[in-house]
């Protein structure tokens, strides 16, 4: 038994002395920690910020006037008072989200106590912004013709008071869920290509045949690679959330870090496995990554970390089950969003224990094939 564990350990310093000697790999993997997670939590945002907007004012009124000049930044960019007719080739050439028209005697009719109309034109193929402006825009004009019409902004008492408080991200701020979520991202992407790459990197090097002819079997090949490309992302990842995330980014961590990265460990167990599996298949770098993109991308876009896991598909949801990143998803946002503590999460923390059982097992019988047709 020491002398298997002594083997798994030598071959994992191997695997890491030869990562240090791969330069483009280290730089994706400190790009991927670093840079890449500043920028997708930064630039990627659900708010409405620099919305442009537009009106054709046919009443030019001071009413009109006052809507108008409730838009200002940062939400929305300074309206562009145009003409109707430049309407339509406003919203077909995308310069505007919201066309608001208002039209002639639009404030004679408000204080006659008719009941005029505005219009809002949306351009809903920027989905985010329409659906959040159009609740803005109606609660702006409502408040300034309340205020117009009576001195304040009033609003009729219901017999009911309805008292919202938003949990776990009072702000509605998506830097505090964009940039957990692309570390989480990037724990998938990153185990699995390097422990793909360190079989290819092996193959390609001849260094395969080289262990064949050792005293060694496939399950200590396996295994150290699994400890060493884990240990790199694990560093990678604990770095990022300190750093990164907590202190440039300054989003906070409501849960126990130990136990988030003792779930990603679980995770990289798995991960791992799966990309020596691809190895195995691949037979050159080029393969691999395309592999990796047919695999990476529906792990992470249906594993609940882009839209919520309830909202796919049943059978999807099934699917997708069987696949570690969706507990670890689940299991990530609960701990670090909420706070949760192991007597919550341990239902995830079991099942992608699980599923990396069978994905080592996997991995390592089709590792076991490959050698034997080398050989």
């Amino acid at each position: 038994m020491k002398k298997h564990l002594l083997n798994i350990y030598l071959l994992g310093i191997k695997e890491l002395r030869s990562l240090l000697r791969d330069k483009m790999m280290l730089f994706l993997i400190i790009y991927s920690f670093t840079f890449a997670i500043y920028v997708k939590a930064t630039s990627t945002s659900t708010e409405l910020v620099n919305v442009p907007v537009a009106f054709v004012d046919g009443d030019r009124s001071a009413l009109s006037m006052r809507i108008m000049d409730a838009f200002y930044l940062p939400r929305f960019l300074s309206p562009d008072l145009i003409s109707a007719s430049a309407a339509d080739a406003g919203m077909e050439e995308g310069l505007y989200t919201f066309i608001i028209t208002v039209p002639p005697s639009f404030e004679k009719e408000l204080l006659q106590g008719r009941h005029p109309t505005l219009q809002v034109s949306i351009d809903a193929t920027r989905m985010s912004q329409a659906g959040i402006g159009a609740g803005y825009i109606q609660q702006m004009v409502n408040d300034e013709v309340q205020e117009f019409l009576y001195g304040q902004r009033t609003s009729a008492a219901l017999p009911v008071e309805v008292v919202t408080r938003m949990k776990y991200n009072p702000t509605l701020d998506s830097i505090r869920f964009g940039s957990i979520m692309e570390v989480i991202g990037q724990i998938s992407l990153l185990s699995i290509m390097l422990a793909g790459a360190a079989l290819i990197r092996e193959r390609e090097h001849g260094t395969l045949e080289h262990l064949m002819v050792m005293p060694l079997n496939a399950a200590e090949i396996m295994l150290s690679k699994v400890w060493s490309m884990g240990l790199v992302v694990l560093a990678g990842v604990t770095f990022s959330i300190e750093i990164v995330v907590q202190r440039i980014l300054s989003v906070p961590v409501e849960g126990s870090l130990t136990l988030f990265l003792f779930g990603s460990l679980l995770m990289l167990f798995s991960t791992t496995s799966m990309g020596i599996f691809m190895g195995t298949v691949a037979r050159t770098m080029p393969q691999l990554g395309l592999i990796i993109i047919l695999t990476i991308l529906p792990l992470q876009i249906l594993s609940g970390g882009v839209t919520p896991f309830e909202s796919m598909p049943q059978g999807l949801q099934n699917v997708m089950l069987l696949m570690p990143t969706s507990h670890f998803v689940s299991m990530a946002q609960a701990v670090l969003y909420r706070g949760a503590g192991i007597d919550i999460v341990w239902p995830q923390l079991l099942a992608i224990s699980g599923i990396g059982v069978v994905f080592f097992l996997l991995g390592l019988f089709f590792f076991r094939r490959s050698l034997a047709s080398a050989s």
